[in-house]
């Protein structure tokens, strides 16, 4: 019995509140120095070049198109309410959304096909097709568009043939099948996820209660599905407005978009400010578009 009397009570010490905070606590600091050299990182080359992006967006405008930081002005995002920003635009926003449309119109059966496939292998090898064109470098890709939709490429010299259409290259149907080509993978992997691991017997469950094939997809497999639409489309969203090497080599003077457009303000036009500041509301438009992601469907993926 002294024996028994004389052991420490480990069960006390452990439900002591004091000793759980330091727990946490240390536990909490371990967990910060293991993660700083990405929060580092990511202050380094993520956050400081958007802060001097954003101070630069409120500067002046010297002689040589570098900012002056002697008087601060809104200037740059006024010019942001001309005919020619506005039009730029709402040409990268309607190809955008149209891109997404698209991809998800033609990535969601894609994606139901493969999650519905009985052999684990069948899957495997349909999703290594997927991630083909992310074995080689997006601009070689993109160029090699540009070789098919050229005057002497087989796309042109079909579309002569059949009287269907005629030179694509520098067109806005050009970029807008660079952007559908780049981006479609990235719809099809989150869907394929999202439909994956959806219970299967609740869809077999619908159809025993007298449900159509249409009303069993509506009411039970496109809601369990939705957080790989919402990610897919933001994915798809996001790069399609801001692109920039695709309306580059395959779209001309008259397919502007927002991405070469800056980049044209901080090289020929050498207006830094006024580059930042229509990168300042691409990004607060992309901001936002990310924050409705994480709300409505990242909790449930």
């Amino acid at each position: 019995m002294t024996l028994l009397e004389d052991r420490p009570d480990h069960d006390s010490e452990a439900a002591n509140p004091e000793l759980e905070r330091k727990a946490e606590r240390a536990e909490s600091w371990r967990g910060f120095f293991h993660a700083l050299p990405s929060f580092a990182y990511l202050i380094f080359f993520f956050l400081l070049p958007l802060i001097i992006v954003l101070v630069v967006s409120f500067s002046g405008r010297k002689a040589t198109g570098s900012p002056s930081f002697d008087n601060w002005t809104l200037d740059a995002y006024r010019k942001l309410l001309d005919t020619t920003v506005l039009r730029i635009a709402w040409r990268s926003l309607t190809m955008a959304t149209l891109n997404t449309v698209i991809c998800l119109a033609i990535g969601y059966p894609f994606a139901y096909w493969i999650a519905t496939r009985s052999k684990q292998s069948t899957r495997n090898f349909l999703l290594v097709l997927v991630l083909i064109p992310f074995w080689s470098n997006f601009l070689v890709r993109t160029y090699a568009w540009r070789v098919l939709l050229d005057s002497d490429g087989p796309i042109t010299r079909i579309g002569e043939a059949t009287g269907l259409w005629g030179k694509l290259l520098f067109t806005q149907p050009a970029v807008f099948l660079g952007l559908l080509y780049g981006y479609l993978p990235f719809m099809v992997l989150p869907l394929y996820a999202a439909l994956e691991r959806m219970d299967w017997s609740l869809v077999e469950a619908g159809r025993d209660l007298y449900a159509t094939g249409w009303g069993a997809f509506r009411r039970i497999t496109l809601p369990l599905s939705r957080p790989g639409v919402i990610a897919g489309s933001i994915l798809v969203f996001i790069p399609s407005l801001g692109a920039y090497v695709t309306p580059a080599i395959l779209g001309g003077a008259k397919t502007t978009l927002l991405g070469d457009y800056i980049v044209t303000q901080f090289t020929s036009a050498r207006n830094w400010p006024f580059g930042s500041a229509v990168s300042v509301v691409i990004l607060t438009v992309m901001l936002i578009a990310t924050l409705v992601y994480f709300r409505t469907g990242a909790r449930t993926l």
